[in-house]
């Protein structure tokens, strides 16, 4: 692993937690979603927030 900063930790800790803040409202936001297509959008959304959230982790790896 390349060494980091401790100020780089600390903000892949804050975007890290924001993407998986945005999968969990995503997720939630599709379940109540009605509308075929909204309800896809929604999901959408929360996959690829799921998907960056796992491609910052590999920073930590």
């Amino acid at each position: 692993m390349t060494n980091i900063s401790e100020l780089d930790l600390q903000n892949l800790r804050h975007l890290i937690g924001g993407y998986d803040t945005t999968h969990c409202k995503m997720q939630e936001y599709a379940k109540a979603a009605e509308d075929t297509q909204i309800k896809q959008f929604f999901e959408k959304g929360a996959k690829s927030a799921m998907d960056n959230k796992q491609q910052l982790m590999k920073f930590l790896q």
